[in-house]
């Protein structure tokens, strides 16, 4: 049976993953799939793509352009989540930060350099007519655990992660959520490395059916809302904002969404150049 291992973050996002291999779905096809939480986020996938420890990755949309463009031999092969990711902007529950004017300037947590708290800071700035090399400064933090000793000591200011996987924190009194600031673009993509593809292109097909299967009709599960609040700790009413908000996409990301999305990470400096569409996605 061969072997494929997969990474994504560990949220209510990738649940529909879950759900596949605990009924055997990939087993079935003659794949042994294998999924690894990725708690440090995009950077971590990115880096654990060109390592070649993950053949696949659900990745941020934006970490994972920047990062082609820098020379990780991946490609896109779909869009996961069409709708954008909406960032909670946090701070400690202690600060005397009250709005998003008053952490200009300060230091943003952020899991690694070209992650999506990093890169997702630079879009909050630019919203916020900021002066991208002065208003900036990052503390890496590593992941959201990192995050809660980094804003509590004081090793930094402001934290942007998903907000529905923040609310907790929020809820417990550990952050206190002063805005949000959703992506611009769909959130989620899923990528493979290239050499992967060029010798398991079936394989890959057949996982990506089986996922689109389950998204599809994704919000249709019975009492779907009931398990993403028992596995992902979340308030019920939270889980139901979520899924109202939420859209998976069983195509892939067109070139128009991509153009757009390198037209904002080159004005906001965070790429150099701009590619053709063909070398950052591949239609199977």
């Amino acid at each position: 049976m061969q072997q494929i291992n997969i990474g994504g973050v560990p949220e209510h996002f990738n649940l529909a993953w879950y759900l596949g291999l605990k009924n055997g779905e990939y087993k079935a096809e003659g794949i042994n799939l294998r999924w690894k939480d990725y708690f440090g986020g995009t950077g971590a996938m990115c880096k654990g793509l060109r390592n070649g420890d993950i053949d696949l990755a659900v990745i941020l949309t934006e970490g994972i352009v920047k990062d082609i463009i820098e020379g990780n031999p991946s490609t896109i092969i779909q869009t996961y989540v069409a709708s954008p990711l909406i960032w909670g902007i946090h701070v400690a529950n202690a600060s005397t930060f009250q709005t998003i004017e008053d952490i200009k300037g300060t230091r943003a947590a952020i899991s690694r350099y070209g992650s999506g708290s990093h890169l997702m800071a630079y879009v909050n700035a630019k919203n916020n007519n900021w002066n991208l090399k002065k208003d900036l400064n990052f503390e890496v933090i590593k992941n959201l655990d990192g995050a809660v000793k980094g804003l509590t000591d004081n090793k930094a200011d402001y934290f942007m992660w998903e907000k529905f996987t923040t609310k907790p924190l929020v809820d417990n009194g550990t952050f206190r959520r002063i805005g949000n600031c959703p992506s611009p673009w769909p959130c989620f993509v899923i990528a493979v490395r290239n050499d992967f593809l060029e010798t398991h292109k079936d394989e890959v097909k057949t996982i990506l059916d089986i996922v689109n299967d389950t998204t599809i009709d994704f919000k249709n599960i019975p009492s779907i809302d009931k398990t993403i609040s028992n596995r992902y700790d979340q308030e019920l009413e939270d889980v139901q904002e979520w899924l109202s908000l939420t859209e998976w996409s069983q195509e892939l990301i067109d070139e128009q969404t991509l153009q757009n999305v390198q037209d904002q990470l080159f004005d906001l400096n965070i790429i150099s150049e701009k590619w053709d569409y063909s070398a950052l996605a591949t239609k199977l």
